[in-house]
């Protein structure tokens, strides 16, 4: 299976496409990850970048995980077209999009159903997958208090929480394959 991962730092944090192909190898799945990401940078950048569009077309993925910039969003009406746009460009090569939904920064966890509730909608309207990563993330949160997810800045994540986006990552994708 070949997985483009395309977004920024909270793609990039602690390798966490080299942590989704390990929970791929540890259930017997043959994984090639590719990374395509710059900090602080949304789908909207990534529309605009040669080697972003070239992987897309002629990289033969599988699946292409879409994240766009989280801290914050940024003008959702830029996200939303972008999403769409790149959707688009995703099916027309062949690939399956889903989108990589991220978590609110630490403090502001009330922000968490804003960013869901758009990754969601896009993801209906589209019919693209969403790992639920953001959903997640508050849940486990709750579940393991003494866990810190967050990285000492309070926005990026922790290993654990690199983790814990890999394998909700990895469990939208193989649900997907079913």
């Amino acid at each position: 299976m070949k997985v483009l991962f395309i977004g920024n730092s909270h793609t990039y944090f602690n390798d966490m496409p080299a942590l989704f192909k390990a929970f791929c190898a540890q259930r017997g799945i043959d994984a090639h990850v590719t990374m395509l990401t710059k900090g602080g940078m949304g789908l909207d950048y990534h529309l605009k970048q040669e080697q972003t569009l070239f992987n897309i077309r002629y990289g033969g993925y599988d699946y292409v995980v879409l994240q766009h910039t989280a801290h914050p969003m940024g003008d959702l009406d830029v996200m939303r077209d972008a999403a769409r746009e790149m959707v688009r460009i995703v099916r027309e090569a062949g690939s399956t999009p889903v989108f990589y939904q991220t978590w609110a920064k630490k403090g502001d966890e009330a922000f968490q159903s804003t960013m869901s509730g758009v990754y969601n909608a896009l993801g209906e309207e589209l019919g693209v997958p969403v790992a639920p990563v953001g959903d997640e993330w508050q849940k486990y949160r709750i579940e393991h208090p003494d866990t810190e997810m967050y990285w000492k800045d309070g926005e990026h994540a922790s290993p654990d929480g690199s983790r814990l986006a890999a394998r909700v990552i990895f469990e939208t994708i193989c649900a997907d394959l079913r």
